[in-house]
């Protein structure tokens, strides 16, 4: 093997080195925008719950083992807090995928670009 082509196969490993961890980010992202988007819809179950009671009704919350009374709207609002911030890092998520596809968009034609190369010098031998 030449130079030409060690530095080549170089290359390609270590963009396909890239590529790879790139795959093993994303596989974790959507994990946890999978588990973001299924506290949102929980969240706003609850919050649509909430709505349904009237002043008369009352609302305990869970600290530990032990319920403690809660006004109605102070649970509205922490709901509609909670679904405010998990929107936003689900945003933010989405956000953070989409520049990682477009990364390994970039390293996945880098690869075959290379593998092109190396194709060509291989025949030319």
């Amino acid at each position: 093997m030449d130079k030409n082509s060690a530095a080549l196969v170089k290359k390609l490993q270590s963009e396909l080195e890239a590529y790879q961890n790139l795959q093993k980010t994303c596989v974790k992202l959507v994990k946890q925008r999978t588990l973001l988007e299924s506290q949102l819809n929980e969240n706003k179950c609850v919050l649509d719950e909430l709505n349904l009671l009237g002043p008369e009704n009352k609302v305990y919350k869970l600290y530990g083992p032990v319920l403690v009374k809660q006004d109605l709207e102070d649970s509205r609002q922490n709901v509609g807090k909670r679904i405010e911030y998990i929107s936003k890092e689900l945003k933010s998520s989405n956000d953070t995928l989409e520049n990682m596809e477009k990364d390994m968009t970039k390293h996945r034609e880098a690869v075959q670009k290379l593998q092109q190369q190396y194709q060509v010098a291989a025949a030319m031998k």
